[in-house]
């Protein structure tokens, strides 16, 4: 899996959290908007086809927006994911 540049993967994150709140395709110039990167929306194009290029995001229909695949869900839950020092078994006083 390639690695995705700052800017792509915080497109990315964006575009499935209104995904997931909407229930619609996201369009380039709405994923502007919500994602406060000072971009344009041609840009935003740009980045979406590159991702939907990657496999992270499709478009049901020629002109619609995109939405996330399964690979971009995958992408978005594990940015979630913080593993890091289990405080069990430590005591704290």
């Amino acid at each position: 899996m390639e690695a995705l540049s700052p800017r792509a993967s915080s497109l990315l994150k964006t575009l499935v959290e209104m995904h997931i709140r909407e229930g619609q395709p996201v369009a380039s110039k709405n994923l502007q908007g919500e994602s406060g990167l000072s971009v344009s929306s041609a840009t935003v194009r740009n980045i979406m086809a590159e991702l939907e290029d990657l496999g992270y995001l499709s478009s049901p229909h020629t002109s619609s927006g995109r939405i996330p695949t399964a690979q971009g869900y995958r992408f978005f839950v594990d940015s979630l994911l913080q593993v890091g020092p289990s405080s069990r078994g430590r005591c704290q006083r």
